[in-house]
């Protein structure tokens, strides 16, 4: 009998050099702004298995998005009672705040921690 051919086993993700991870982190951070939890959900999934710092700061960077997610729909519903405006205003400065101050500590290759987080994705 002839044997089939074995497919190649998978090759494990090439690691990402410093400065790479330091900009996939960056990204996350900054793109909580304008694309909150969609941003760093795509660096993450990108960069989590070429750079334990692209996985522990992308997941920092995802919780927050998540929660700014939620704030926001939150904020949504409450606009029938006008305080809605109030909560969509304030999740979107801490985003721009938190955001930069995100992005320029890992810009340095420093670990930064949101004041408001949730802890989801471990």
């Amino acid at each position: 009998m002839t044997e089939m051919p074995q497919p190649p086993a998978a090759q494990p993700a090439a690691p990402l050099s410093d400065s790479d991870a330091r900009l996939y982190v960056t990204l996350a951070h900054v793109g909580n702004i304008l694309f909150p939890g969609l941003a760093p959900l795509i660096m993450w999934l990108i960069g989590k298995d070429k750079s334990s710092f692209v996985n522990t700061e992308g997941k920092e960077a995802l919780n927050f998005g998540i929660l700014l997610v939620i704030a926001y729909i939150a904020g949504i519903i409450l606009t029938v009672i006008l305080i809605g405006i109030l909560v969509i205003l304030a999740a979107w400065i801490m985003s721009i705040i938190f955001g930069i101050q995100g992005a320029m500590k890992s810009n340095k290759g420093e670990s930064y921690r949101y004041p408001f987080s949730l802890r989801l994705i471990k």
